[in-house]
């Protein structure tokens, strides 16, 4: 059923919105719509991005041919009417993420939020029935619950003690964004919730995820804290988008992006480890316990949302995506690999270390 739906949306010509296209997510979600043969447009803040898309989706094997360009930005009100015009569907990708600590708060969170809820207002105003908005497992699963089950019924409360600026901005922006459609009406909004998203490097400034799999092989992660998280492909998201944007029951629904158990630092070391043993002397060689994360969070603030956790294993449920959408992931060891052989492909690790995969 969904193939069809796919073959019908190419057919029917009008093109597919995304919003963020110069992301790791943005850019294997435009290569997978081109892919697909359905028309795309792409917003960017300036004109020197296009390169950067264009980059990007040869490195995908897309062809570019049925994608076209609109300068628009989350904090302007202008372009946005250009960029909805004759559009079929809306997938709002565009999110910051900081690289570094933000100095506040606000940073984060106003363009994160007002930016939803300009995409949403544009969308609406044109007509579009249903935006697709990226939010993030950061939204759902990091208040600490006793049973440690997170299912698309949970919220991060934003007001949890130690909680980073990223995950509070993401958690208003999606409330807000609900908000606005509960509110306003004539607008169907669904919400994609991934956790930690890995996979090929598209470009050559792999994400934060995909850093971290870098800093691994590159040996500058001697120890790792004892952490355990959610991951899941890139190609998966982008995937689940798709499924999010065309099936009907999705409207008005949240849908948690998770490959499965969740894993942790120490975990994926070892799956690097078993897959380039020549690797094995720039890996972490140990794991953090508990009270060492807990004092050298102290003067240590990168510590300091793992010292919190405690160790703790989320249960992270992903029944509602496999069930109403059909949505299959991949497997997460799978998904460390293919990150670390797009890093040696790419060149992005240390001189040597891609011979490990011979």
């Amino acid at each position: 059923m969904f193939t069809e739906e796919l073959g019908r949306l190419a057919e029917a010509g009008k093109p597919v919105l995304v919003t963020g296209a110069t992301g790791y997510l943005g850019g294997h979600t435009v290569a997978r719509l081109l892919g697909e043969g359905i028309a795309t447009r792409v917003t960017i803040r300036k004109e020197s991005r296009r390169d950067q898309v264009l980059a990007a989706l040869r490195q995908a094997g897309a062809d570019p041919a049925g994608l076209t360009f609109v300068t628009a930005a989350l904090d302007d009100d202008r372009g946005w009417s250009d960029a909805m015009d004759g559009v079929g569907h809306v997938l709002h990708l565009a999110s910051p993420f900081p690289f570094t600590p933000p100095e506040t708060e606000e940073e984060l969170i106003r363009p994160a939020r007002d930016g939803a809820l300009r995409v949403i207002a544009a969308a609406r105003a044109a007509g579009v029935a249903r935006v697709v908005m990226t939010s993030s497992f950061a939204a759902v699963g990091y208040t600490v619950k006793e049973d440690n089950h997170y299912s698309e019924a949970d919220w991060t409360d934003p007001d949890t003690e130690g909680l980073p600026a990223y995950h509070k901005s993401k958690t208003l922006a999606e409330r807000a964004a609900w908000e606005y459609a509960a509110d306003r009406g004539g607008i169907e909004l669904t919400v994609v919730n991934p956790t930690g998203i890995f996979g090929p490097v598209l470009g050559d400034r792999p994400s934060a995820s995909a850093g971290l799999v870098r800093a691994m092989l590159n040996g500058d992660m001697p120890v790792v804290p004892v952490m355990y998280f959610g991951v899941v492909d890139v190609r998966d998201v982008a995937d689940l988008h798709l499924r999010a944007m065309l099936h009907p029951k999705a409207a008005g629904e949240r849908f948690i992006g998770v490959s499965g158990s969740a894993l942790s630092f120490w975990k994926m070391a070892g799956i690097l480890r078993e897959r380039y043993p020549a690797a094995a002397g720039r890996l972490p060689a140990r794991e953090l316990t508990v009270q060492e994360m807990t004092e050298r969070a102290r003067t240590e603030p990168s510590l300091g949302e793992a010292a919190t956790l405690r160790g703790r294993v989320p249960v992270i449920d992903n029944t509602k995506a496999r069930s109403l959408l059909g949505w299959e992931p991949r497997d997460a060891s799978q998904t460390i690999v293919d990150t670390a052989e797009s890093l040696f492909r790419l060149g992005l690790t240390r001189p040597g270390t891609g011979a490990a995969g011979a």
